[in-house]
């Protein structure tokens, strides 16, 4: 069943893993975040052969983890990070209009002014240099606009009259960062990458001085290979220094600094518009995504587990004390629907306070034939990437064309503009409601048709799971296309119940369980297996917000295993 273009079912992995143990590759890229996916489409759009290993699922790390945003950095102009800005803008307007349309999605900011001077003043100018900076784009995003009192309360009903005197509107730009990174995947994999996820590297092949391959367990089957290459990239993000420290103590550093998001229902806050408010420690940011709010983030130092960062009842204290401070009706734990944290893998300085590291990029060769690059934002992974096989080519050997991936369109862009046009009558010939059509459009772009397909071959395909907002049939089709080996690959990345379903997907985790264990062949023992896991997973994040410190809310995170790590094989 992988005989859609760019698939990442079972069979093309199990075809993968044997090219990547018996083929010389020109790069082998570790690391299947949105850095390390960019590097693989990056290189073999130019011609390479390439290889990726991931030891968990794409994007289940950081990159699932993130605000959900495309921006520009507008707080950057303020440490006159111009350039930085400037070019995510760039970035912004490409991935709207030419890279991923489908999957790019306009989102309006109300900036609250307290001050009816200085604040619309300085505010005023950030934004309209945020409006210059991006002139010349593609992709034209409405001007920003100054906003009395009374608009920004028509705008925002939620909001405490006596918070603001004005306001600002901007616009920035949404995406579903897990769905997007695996769209990167599978059109690396469309141009010929073997893509493999479950698979962990255990050492780096060094012969003499220079690093030439890595070895790899397949954690599905504990089968060893080893995997040589003429470059390996180390796009591990914050667990570069442990791939680093495989081939010695040189190399990039990083930061690891922990941000936290939560989730309450959309009636809980009136409003048509985001809002992002500053504080004394990070910026605020209410986002409308779907039927709930987004709320986050925090920005502070994490040195403990780096595979499952916890929120603590601290950091979602700290983000309701924020948000209520321009709340008209308060948000309280009870509200909250779901949590998320993830770590921001900063270039390591000499400052303690994580939020003045840099957010721009760097990439590093500190062994030969091991590059290794951190640092970065999401939204400029396109150029993080290109840099980084820009350094890998040059010891390929050969000639190499340049990146090409500032015109290259994601898989699921073909034919996605009609579709959306024809949306109505998709709903009526598949007897679906308009809303899971345009949301249906908005994961998958023009593989909307893959899915319906396999949605009208079964009754039980077309039906939807608990919440209302997916259909069963994505659950198969994330199976057969989308590379997806365990019930969180699901629940917490492919779909995101794990934070849009106040049970954290705890009372859909059967009946996905059982849709997957039919599409890889689990027995009752292991699908039983997989749900438990999820439940114990559910139950140690819910501890660990309950838990007052960092400590103890890691020791919570702790108590639940990985099913990567615990299913016999």
């Amino acid at each position: 069943m992988d005989h859609i273009a760019g698939s990442l079912g079972p069979q093309q992995r199990r075809d993968d893993l044997a090219r990547l143990a018996t083929e010389h590759l020109d790069v082998l890229v570790i690391g299947g975040g949105i850095t390390g996916v960019g590097c693989a489409l990056d290189a073999v759009t130019r011609g390479l052969t390439v290889g990726l290993v991931e030891q968990r699922d794409i994007a289940s790390g950081t990159s699932s983890r993130s605000s959900k945003l495309i921006h520009g950095g507008l707080r950057y102009l303020e440490q006159f990070d111009f350039a930085l800005v400037r070019e995510a803008l760039h970035e912004r307007g490409l991935l709207a209009d030419t890279i991923a349309p489908h999957m790019i999605r306009p989102v309006s900011f109300l900036i609250p002014l307290t001050s009816r001077v200085w604040q619309r003043v300085y505010f005023g100018a950030g934004v309209l240099l945020y409006d210059i900076l991006a002139l010349g784009n593609k992709q034209s995003f409405p001007r920003h606009r100054h906003l009395s009192r009374r608009s920004a309360l028509e705008m925002m009903p939620g909001i405490k009259p006596s918070s603001l005197i004005g306001g600002i509107l901007y616009h920035d730009a949404q995406v579903d960062d897990a769905r997007y990174a695996v769209s990167v995947a599978r059109t690396a994999a469309r141009h010929g990458a073997a893509i493999t996820t479950s698979t962990e590297v255990t050492g780096l092949i060094i012969e003499g001085a220079t690093v030439v391959g890595a070895h790899v367990r397949d954690l599905e089957t504990g089968d060893e290979i080893d995997v040589r290459a003429t470059k390996v990239i180390n796009a591990t993000g914050v667990w570069i220094d442990q791939i680093q420290a495989m081939a010695g103590p040189a190399g990039l550093k990083v930061e690891a600094a922990k941000g936290i998001h939560i989730t309450v229902p959309g009636d809980r806050i009136r409003g048509d518009s985001g809002m992002v408010v500053r504080t004394k420690r990070s910026v605020l940011f209410i986002i409308p995504w779907g039927d709930e709010w987004l709320l986050g983030t925090t920005d502070t130092p994490w040195n403990l587990d780096r595979n499952h960062p916890a929120a603590s009842s601290a950091d979602i204290d700290y983000l309701l004390e924020q948000a209520n401070t321009m709340l008209a009706r308060p948000l309280g734990h009870d509200d909250i629907i779901g949590v998320f944290a993830g770590l921001r893998p900063l270039i390591k300085g000499t400052v303690d306070d994580t939020t003045k590291l840099s957010r721009e990029h760097a990439v590093a060769e500190p062994i030969p034939g091991l590059i290794s690059i951190a640092g970065g934002k999401y939204t400029t992974y396109r150029v993080m990437a290109a840099d980084t096989i820009d350094t890998a080519v040059e010891g390929i050997g050969r000639t190499v064309a340049p990146s090409c991936t500032a015109e290259l369109s994601l898989i699921g862009t073909d034919g996605w503009k009609h579709l959306r046009e024809s949306a109505p009558q998709i709903a009526v010939d598949h007897n679906i409601s308009p809303a899971i059509v345009e949301r249906l459009l908005w994961r998958h772009g023009s593989g909307i048709t893959d899915v319906l397909a396999i949605a009208d071959s079964d009754p039980e395909l077309h039906e939807t799971l608990t919440g209302g907002r997916y259909l069963a049939a994505e659950v198969v089709y994330a199976v057969r296309h989308e590379g997806a080996l365990h019930l969180d690959d699901v629940l917490a990345r492919r779909m995101r119940i794990s934070f849009e379903n106040r049970g954290r997907g705890v009372a859909t985790a059967g009946h996905v369980a059982r849709l997957m264990s039919v599409e890889l062949g689990w027995d009752s023992v292991r699908t039983a297996d997989e749900v438990r896991l999820w439940c114990e997973r559910v139950e140690a994040e819910q501890a660990a917000n309950a838990a007052p410190d960092d400590y103890s809310a890691d020791a919570a995170r702790r108590a639940a295993n990985d099913a990567r790590r615990v299913i016999e094989v």
